[in-house]
């Protein structure tokens, strides 16, 4: 027993300096994830239909957010051990990696959802639906389309300046960016949906001006506070000085380390839309179900999805210093922290999990799918948090193929495929089927548990020729 506390429990210390890195992280992902809590509820109360619509083209955006966490993750890698290396010139080289691939992918996601939005949309509407129930969300879809995708740009642009700042330890100023855009899009998300304080009634058009105008204001929050403050941000100086000068051997690196991590969180953000758009056939019912649900869930996963950034930037920060033993240390304890927390986490969603779908302007089928898929995730919660710091982990050390094959390989090998079965040719119960597919998360911690005890992540990658 004693071998065990040393080896997996922390000093006091410990839990002091990593809770002083997470609950401001936790903080901004709460903030925010509260946000699209809200704007979800405000538009729920329109109704099911806008709801869905609204919802359906949350996929896409969802798609696009998790790759821009995808293109800034291999520099982000690079960064962290140059930031614990305390090399400024390689960090700085590291961000203007980060802003050239922002906008590559800012302008790839305007021309796809631009060009093909209707028929992403059709893509999540069942023809067991009315025809009229089919149109509706499509045109409520493309209204919140043709608004929100202006959104790509702040978020992508205050991306690659919030992950510099996070991997030098400065999580407050993301948190505090992200408190002044709650206020603005509470305040926009009411005036602008329901039209009060002498503002247009504009439904889910409202809802999607008050997110880009939210997103606006933070990326502008975290922008400027690193160009006001040279002295603490020392990678910002000269930035745009041959702002295209990054050494090709870096690149090299960068690339062959990112481009990985961009197909691999491409992938399994696409592979998450693809498993709601099997639940989809079922109906647009299962859709808003799954909608409610997942509203809630996302704000309480919030604190096992951060804890995952910690532990890399932790991991990556004595990777880079060289101290292998230490990161080892490091890796059991915090993977042991974050099941703790995250179990503590699903247990405190039960109780809201049942009240929660209350809040919706829905039929009462719907509130009742919503809470059973609610109670589902939260008993998977700690298992999704195992899964979650394995995948850091192991990303940490530069290892991406490993974490290829472990994320998207996952994803479009086992999930998908077993969800595509039981939704297309299995009669089977929708409650079921969300039970069943949910659970496969056990797998995956199965393979994370042997990929973490193999140590084939301990690599120090900035000095690597």
């Amino acid at each position: 027993m004693k071998n065990l506390k040393e080896k997996y429990i922390a000093s006091k210390e410990f839990y002091i300096y990593v809770l002083g890195m997470i609950i401001p992280m936790v903080t901004q992902n709460l903030i925010t994830n509260f946000v699209s809590m809200i704007d979800n509820i405000m538009v729920g109360k329109v109704g099911t239909l806008p709801m869905s619509g609204v919802s359906i083209v949350n996929q896409f955006i969802f798609v696009f957010n998790i790759t821009i966490f995808g293109a800034m993750s291999g520099a982000s890698i690079f960064g962290t051990q140059f930031f614990g290396k305390k090399d400024t010139k390689g960090q700085r080289y590291t961000v203007r990696y980060r802003l050239i691939m922002a906008v590559l992918v800012i302008l790839a996601g305007m021309l796809i959802l631009k060009t093909f939005g209707p028929e992403l949309i059709g893509l999540f509407l069942s023809k067991k639906d009315s025809p009229e129930k089919i149109a509706s969300t499509l045109a409520y879809g493309m209204e919140y389309l043709n608004i929100i995708i202006w959104s790509l740009i702040p978020f992508a642009i205050g991306q690659a300046y919030s992950s510099v700042v996070r991997e030098c330890g400065k999580m407050k100023i993301c948190m505090y960016a992200s408190m002044g855009a709650i206020v603005i899009n509470l305040f926009l998300d009411y005036t602008l949906i329901f039209g009060k304080c002498g503002f247009p009634e504009m439904g889910v058009a409202g809802a999607a001006i008050a997110t880009v105008i939210a997103k606006s204001v933070e990326a502008l929050i975290v922008i400027s506070w690193v160009h006001r403050h040279p002295a603490e941000n020392p990678y910002i100086i000269g930035i745009f000085h041959h702002f295209f000068h990054i050494p090709a051997s870096l690149i090299r690196r960068i690339v062959i380390k990112s481009f990985p991590l961009l197909l691999n969180e491409f992938l399994w953000a696409l592979g998450m839309a693809m498993v709601s758009q099997c639940y989809s056939v079922k109906g647009i019912d299962v859709v808003a179900a799954r909608n409610i649900a997942v509203t809630i869930t996302n704000l309480f996963s919030a604190v096992y999805v951060q804890m995952g950034s910690v532990i890399g930037i932790i991991i990556g920060a004595r990777l880079g210093a060289g101290h292998f033993e230490e990161a080892r240390d490091c890796a059991n304890k915090l993977i042991v922290f974050a099941v703790f927390v995250s179990t503590l986490t699903a247990i405190a969603l039960v109780p809201v999990g049942i009240v929660f779908p209350m809040a919706y302007k829905t039929e009462a089928a719907i509130r009742s799918l919503a809470t059973f898929y609610i109670i589902v995730q939260a008993i998977t919660m700690p298992m999704e948090s195992y899964a979650n710091a394995a995948y850091f982990t192991l990303r940490s050390g530069g290892k991406i193929g490993i974490t290829f094959l472990f994320d998207s390989g996952f994803t479009w090998v086992i999930l998908i495929p077993f969800a595509y079965a039981l939704t297309h040719f299995v009669n089977m119960d929708i409650h079921w089927i969300l039970c069943l597919v949910t659970f496969t998360i056990l797998l995956k911690c199965f393979v994370g548990h042997f990929m973490v005890k193999s140590d084939i992540w301990v690599n120090n990658i900035v000095n690597e020729e």
